[in-house]
């Protein structure tokens, strides 16, 4: 179990030491976006959330064999797929893990906040610090496209499972999803941050240049962190090659992503108390809207197309 002290606020020298060692640029990156990543990323442990990773769960597993009685989560981050599957009644007892310890204990302040705890370590994927067949599931958000050896993580994910239990990994990035969304980010980004310097909009829209700066130092090493994109089919067969059976795959979000990515650049952009709840709920249900779209259109648009892919397979 690795108990070693975030580190919030990375040195240069620290930080040009990640550009060439991805794992310390993960821990470094992860640390330095745990305290405000859930303002970042519109996290919270509502009904809203709830539904969403109940349903990006569903989506690719089903709702047979609830509630789990035990899961790990790879890649927790602060918590949000654990905690609100927890509370959507889809696993007993969670324990988490992230190789950014910041990322750990923020999941953990979560939870206490939410009226339980869970065990949470610091620990990398290839080598998770637990017996074999000790989890009936496993699970992760958005993490493997940060992990080197994909394969490798998801060796070790079935070897923690019991027999017959299930791996569930949700939220990958495809190829065609992640080319489109970083450049309509790049761009959102350029025009906001432009725009909130004009005068008459500067003194209520513009963040403070010295968030902006610290924004990008943290985004800067995303070049380092995000290592994958997905095709499905190879996907697939990438978690068969490691041992598991029965596999299979979804995607989601086409115009949901094309929407919600600018948005999510915009928020960030711009100094959160001026655009309250109002906006959130506005931006959350239009892309709700979208979402229902693109699964009208994910009968007709080819898989690869799509921004998310989610695996699941069984541990024999």
């Amino acid at each position: 179990m690795n108990d070693s002290a975030p580190h919030p606020n990375a040195s240069a020298a620290e930080v040009e030491a990640a550009w060439h060692d991805t794992k310390l640029a993960q821990v470094l990156y992860h640390d330095w976006e745990a305290q405000t990543y859930d303002e970042k990323w519109s996290i919270s442990f509502d009904q809203r959330c709830i539904d969403y990773a109940r349903d990006r769960f569903t989506a690719v597993a089903g709702d047979a064999g609830w509630p789990y009685p035990t899961s790990l989560e790879i890649g927790c981050g602060t918590g949000f797929f654990t905690l609100n599957l927890k509370l959507a009644g889809v696993i007993e007892d969670p324990h988490v893990t992230d190789i950014s310890p910041g990322m750990v204990e923020v999941a953990r302040r979560n939870a206490e906040g939410l009226g339980f705890s869970i065990e949470g370590r610091a620990a990398d994927a290839e080598t998770l610090p637990y017996d074999d067949d000790t989890f009936d599931l496993v699970i992760g958000h958005a993490v493997i496209h940060h992990i080197p050896d994909v394969e490798l993580a998801f060796r070790e994910m079935l070897r923690v499972l019991k027999p017959g239990g299930r791996v569930v990994i949700c939220g990958e990035p495809t190829r065609y999803g992640d080319f489109v969304a970083r450049r309509l980010s790049r761009a959102t980004w350029a025009a906001a941050t432009r725009l909130t310097r004009l005068p008459g909009l500067r003194s209520h829209w513009a963040r403070p240049q010295e968030e902006l700066d610290e924004s990008s130092r943290a985004a800067a090493l995303e070049a380092v962190v995000d290592l994958h994109t997905f095709d499905p089919d190879t996907l697939a067969r990438l978690v068969a090659r490691a041992g598991g059976v029965d596999v299979s795959t979804v995607t989601d979000e086409l115009l949901a992503a094309w929407w919600g990515w600018p948005v999510r650049t915009f928020e960030a952009a711009v100094p959160a108390e001026r655009l309250g709840v109002r906006w959130r709920m506005f931006a959350y249900r239009s892309w709700r809207v979208l979402s229902r779209a693109d699964a009208v259109l994910d009968r007709v648009v080819p898989d690869d197309l799509f921004y998310n892919v989610s695996v699941t397979a069984l541990k024999p």
